[in-house]
C-alpha cells in the first residue's frame, strides 16, 4: 500500500550533491596509480558525566549521572587509546583522528601522543555530549573556529576536516564549513568515491566515511564478535579494491578506543589491517592527504560535470 503525500509537503532530495550513478563515472587515480585509498579514522571522545541538556535529544541513556555508560566510554581514554596507538605502531597506521577538542584539555597526555606520532587532527566538535542542534550561525561559526583553534594550538596543523558531534548538523553546517576553511566533511555518508558539496561559497567536498564498516555499528549496535567485525572489513575492502581498478576507490575504517581497545579485539582487528596493507595497489592514506589530492585534481572537474560550473553552488 502506498501513502501518498501532498505535493504542498513533499521534501526534495537534499540540495547538497549532485545524481550521480554509480556506473561510467569518469575514473579517480590515486597517486602512483593506485586504485584504492585507504585511512583510519578513529574517534577520540570526551562525554561528560552530565552534560547540559540540549535541545533535541539527551546524551544518556539512563538517569544522570550515567556512571556505567560512562566508564565504558572513559575506558577509551584511560586504556583503549594506548593499547590502539601501540598497534598503529606495530603496524604503521597513519591516523587520522576524529577528535573532541575537550580530550586535549582533560588528558593533554593524548593531545601529545597524537601530535608525536604526526597523526592528523580533524574535527568531532569539543564534546561528543553537546551537540549543533539548536546553534545559532554566530554559534556555530564560533564553534567551528574554537575547534580550528584547540587544533592548531597543540599539533600546528590547520583543521582540513570535520566530523559533527554525534553527526548532528544544522542548515548551515556546510555552508560555514566551506567558509571557514575546511576542506571535507564526513556528515553525508552517500558514496564511495569524493564527491563535491553544494555550499554558498567557497569549495567543500564530502569524503567517504562509514556507519557499516564502523566498530561502533559493527561491534556495538550490531552485537558481533571481533572476527564478525574484522570478516565484515575485509569483505568491505575486497568489493572497494576490485572496483577500484576502474573507478578509483576509498576506503574509510572508523573506529572508537572504547570499542577496539578491548584485549581480545586487538588481534582480529590487527590481522585485517595487515590484510589491506598487505596488497599492491592501496594507497595509505591520511583524510588530508585524499581530500587534497581529490581537491587538486578532480573537484572541478566534478563540478563542471555534476553542476555545470566551478565551484560548488
Amino acid at each position: 500500500m502506498s501513502y501518498p503525500v501532498p505535493a504542498d509537503q513533499q521534501q526534495p532530495a537534499p540540495d547538497l550533491y549532485a545524481w550521480n550513478p554509480w556506473r561510467n563515472r569518469p575514473r579517480i587515480e590515486w597517486p602512483d596509480g593506485k586504485r584504492l585509498a585507504f585511512w583510519v579514522a578513529p574517534n577520540v571522545e570526551f562525554y561528560e558525566l552530565a552534560p547540559p541538556r540540549g535541545p533535541a535529544r539527551a546524551s544518556w541513556f539512563r538517569p544522570e549521572p550515567d556512571v556505567l555508560h560512562y566508564g565504558i566510554r572513559d575506558y577509551g581514554n584511560r586504556v583503549g587509546f594506548w593499547r590502539m596507538a601501540d598497534m598503529f605502531d606495530e603496524l604503521g597506521v597513519r591516523a587520522s583522528i576524529s577528535l573532541n577538542v575537550a580530550v586535549l584539555d582533560h588528558f593533554p597526555e593524548i593531545g601529545r601522543a597524537m601530535a608525536d606520532r604526526n597523526w592528523e587532527l580533524f574535527s568531532h566538535g569539543v564534546y561528543n555530549t553537546r551537540y549543533q542542534y539548536g546553534m545559532s550561525p554566530e554559534q556555530e561559526r564560533a564553534f567551528i573556529r574554537d575547534v580550528r583553534d584547540s587544533i592548531h594550538r597543540v599539533s600546528g596543523q590547520e583543521l582540513a576536516g570535520w566530523l559533527s558531534p554525534a553527526l548532528t548538523n544544522t542548515p548551515e553546517t556546510l555552508n560555514m564549513l566551506a567558509e571557514e576553511g575546511v576542506v571535507y566533511t564526513l556528515d553525508l555518508f552517500h558514496d564511495d568515491q569524493p564527491q563535491p558539496v553544494r555550499v554558498r561559497s567557497g569549495k567543500l567536498m564530502s569524503l567517504p566515511y562509514s556507519l557499516q564498516v564502523n566498530d561502533w555499528t559493527g561491534l556495538h549496535t550490531g552485537a558481533g564478535t571481533a572476527r564478525d567485525y574484522a570478516r565484515m572489513i575485509r569483505d568491505q575492502f575486497d568489493r572497494l579494491y576490485a572496483e577500484g581498478e576502474t573507478l578509483g576507490t576509498v576506503m574509510a575504517l572508523p573506529l572508537h578506543p572504547w570499542m577496539i581497545g578491548y584485549p581480545h579485539r586487538w588481534q582480529p582487528l590487527a590481522d585485517a589491517i595487515e590484510y589491506i596493507l598487505g596488497h599492491e595497489g592501496v594507497w595509505h592514506a591520511t583524510g588530508r592527504e585524499i581530500a587534497a589530492h581529490y581537491m587538486t585534481h578532480y573537484h572541478d572537474r566534478d563540478v563542471a560535470r555534476l553542476f555545470g560550473g566551478t565551484d560548488g553552488r
